[in-house]
């Protein structure tokens, strides 16, 4: 059964709502990556729990989604797995030159690859259907009547149901967003990108984040003609600077076109399959595709939310508390349709706190610090906890930088010309290492290893005295000794910015 006993958040005691019977204890809203761990996991606690989610198909639209949502479906694990096919066009390249015979024809059978791709992702929602085993799933499309009373109705149908939970959690994600210019009806979004039914010869990605460079790498490593445009000078706003222009020089030198400072005005079709996209800077751009990686919103129209008085941002994010509560007190929300990090990882934290918070008698707060996360573009970029960036304004003592850049030995044989960027940063009167980032060969799973560390709370001495494996790239995050720049401390940044 579940555990009734009121939880101490911030010395309040919840008030319990005497006389009242419901259907559900708990009622999830989207059962992606957060709302199945959620769900899960509070039914292991004696919930009795239930769920809501649309028909399944690849490409998500207002009446089709599926069990897994964005990340199982539609996001990481499918463009990993393009990812991971696109890659070998560049490692067949460079095993000529360990002597393998390579032909220069050898083309991807995209049909091949994106049947694979289906079947893995089909095979997934199969899965996590099965994982909701203690979990009573409705299919169709669910909205909030009042705080308490959810109604799901079936998309084909039309017909309705309501049922009534004692709480609810939305868990809806976020949506893919155009741009408003002239011919965006042309474009697509990564949806509608990972199954595609034919591949064209030429492709435009407008964007910068990492959605955009990736595609532009899944892409180009597919044999496409790849232009990427973005309206910063680099791209990966948000990320470490030297990380950024690390991608940067990646991009170009895997034969990708670059257009940074640059917006889309509009988007011309010529015939079948055929665009022209035009830019502020005067450029004409033919193309095959036009991919708009332009941000995602969260998904929160329609769920009766704004009628209920939950609070919504400026981007229709549900705000909540650090135990992810709404401003209804019996409403949560975890995952993307928070805009808190939108991380498939950080999503399941949520959800598992939320269930610990509201059934085992555990009141847990999300915990976001050092979150590392991974651009796949190709090679890929990881990082952890501080850009050199933040350090400087959030530190109060000295900031030490030390960076490695360095040609991986694979490539002194294989003759690709691509530095790998490694990169610590510092407290100097602590020596904790606040924030990690490397762009090369294997970055994430590298950086997985020291996300662990600064979790725990590693110092630059523990890096020095730790033996590194040789030969290896990750050796190398244990062998800077000299500081590539130091950043003094906080109250003489600030004397010199006032005399300035």
């Amino acid at each position: 059964m579940p555990r009734e006993g009121p939880f101490q958040v911030d010395g309040k005691e919840e008030k319990k709502e005497c006389g009242k019977a419901y259907d559900y204890d708990f009622f999830v809203i989207g059962i992606g990556s957060g709302g199945v761990r959620a769900a899960r996991m509070a039914a292991s606690y004696g919930a009795k729990v239930a769920a809501a989610e649309l028909p399944f198909n690849p490409v998500s639209s207002e009446t089709e989604g599926g069990v897994g949502g964005t990340c199982v479906l539609r996001g990481c694990v499918p463009k990993k797995i393009l990812m991971y096919g696109s890659a070998f066009s560049a490692e067949m390249q460079e095993a000529r030159g360990f002597g393998w015979g390579i032909p220069e024809d050898i083309q991807c059978n995209w049909e091949h690859l994106l049947k694979e791709k289906t079947r893995e992702i089909t095979r997934l929602n199969a899965v996590y259907k099965k994982l909701l085993t203690n979990v009573k799933t409705f299919e169709g499309r669910a909205s909030l009547l009042d705080k308490h009373t959810v109604q799901v109705e079936d998309v084909s149908s039309g017909e309705k149901q309501s049922v009534t939970s004692k709480y609810v959690l939305v868990a809806t994600g976020a949506r893919a967003v155009f741009i408003d210019i002239p011919g965006k009806e042309y474009g697509i979004t990564s949806d509608e990108a990972l199954s595609l039914a034919e591949l064209p010869k030429k492709a435009v990605v407008i964007g910068g984040g990492y959605i955009a460079v990736e595609f532009a790498g899944i892409w180009s490593g597919l044999g496409l003609e790849v232009d990427l445009i973005y309206r910063q000078p680099h791209p990966l706003r948000g990320f470490d600077m030297e990380m950024r222009e690390t991608v940067s020089r990646n991009l170009k030198n895997r034969g990708i076109r670059l257009h940074g400072d640059t917006n889309p005005t509009k988007i011309e079709k010529l015939g079948h399959e055929r665009y022209v996209v035009h830019t502020d800077k005067g450029d004409k751009i033919e193309t095959g595709v036009v991919l708009f990686a332009t941000g995602r919103l969260p998904k929160t129209h329609g769920l009766g939310l704004d009628k209920l008085g939950v609070e919504l941002g400026k981007k229709g994010e549900v705000i909540v508390d650090e135990y992810s509560k709404s401003s209804v007190d019996n409403i949560y929300a975890v995952g993307d349709v928070t805009n808190r990090i939108a991380l498939t990882p950080v999503a399941l934290m949520e959800g598992h706190a939320v269930a610990k918070t509201l059934f085992n008698n555990e009141p847990t707060p999300g915990d976001h610090r050092n979150v590392a996360s991974a651009v796949f573009c190709q090679p890929p970029l990881s990082v952890v906890g501080l850009s050199e960036d933040e350090a400087v304004e959030k530190c109060e003592n000295e900031v030490l930088v030390f960076t490695s850049t360095f040609n991986p030995m694979k490539y002194t044989i294989s003759g690709r010309q691509e530095k790998a960027l490694m990169k610590l940063i510092v407290d100097e009167k602590t020596d904790k290492i606040l924030g990690a980032g490397m762009v090369g060969p294997d970055a994430a799973e590298i950086i997985q290893g020291i996300a662990i560390a600064i979790k725990a709370g590693a110092t630059k001495k523990h890096f020095d005295t730790t033996i590194g494996i040789h030969p290896s790239t990750a050796e190398e995050f244990v062998t800077m000794r000299t500081p590539t720049r130091r950043h003094p401390p906080k109250h003489e940044r600030n004397k010199d910015d006032a005399q300035k």
